[in-house]
């Protein structure tokens, strides 16, 4: 399993099912970005129904819809048509993530924490989700809210160290010691880790 960041705003997806499945991974793509999804669902529950909105076709796609799609998530789909729109877009060289179904899955969407810009997933490969999601609960506890403000910080920090000649090794090792010497990492952080950054050297 190779983990990527997969830019969502910029990517053809397709959503298939309908039911309380179909709306939790409609939640996770649209948190991600989403901007580009069509979802099909010839019964959808209703809360699906608000939730996609004029993305939603009340019917199952056809093989040309789903070949032109990027990438598919089946979730909640009743067979034997899960497995004809599986069979389809795999013949059309589309990834596809089943709901649950490890074997029949390309790809596995991760657990995420998101602070702005600063993601965090928890993936197992498909092999318990449950785990994946208990780990996110104890990160999220741990990963608060500051880290937006401290990814900016250190973005700013970046900008100024590369326009003052640093190269990718001297930007990486003053990433390093910035956030030592702030103790953002420290098992117990102190004081100065609340503090507005320093001057750049």
């Amino acid at each position: 399993m190779l983990p990527i960041s997969v830019d969502l705003a910029q990517t053809r997806l397709l959503l298939v099912g309908g039911g309380a499945a179909a709306r939790r991974r409609l939640a996770l793509l649209d948190e991600a970005g989403a901007a580009m999804i069509d979802i099909y669902a010839p019964e959808p529950e209703a809360e699906l129904a608000r939730l996609a909105g004029s993305r939603l076709q009340r019917r199952w796609p056809s093989p040309a819809e789903i070949a032109r799609a990027q990438l598919v998530f089946i979730a909640g789909a009743a067979e034997p048509m899960a497995s004809e729109i599986c069979r389809v877009a795999k013949a059309a060289g589309v990834l596809v993530n089943v709901e649950d179904d490890r074997q029949r899955s390309d790809f596995h969407s991760a657990a995420v924490i998101r602070r702005g810009d600063l993601t965090v997933a928890i993936s197992t490969n498909g092999r318990s989700p449950g785990l994946a999601a208990l780990m996110r609960q104890v990160l999220d506890r741990r990963i608060g809210p500051e880290w937006e403000l401290r990814l900016g910080q250190l973005a700013s920090l970046r900008q100024a160290w590369r326009a003052a000649g640093a190269d990718p090794a001297a930007v990486a090792r003053h990433t390093r010691e910035w956030v030592a010497g702030q103790g953002w990492l420290d098992p117990t952080p102190s004081a100065s880790s609340h503090e507005p950054p320093r001057p750049i050297p």
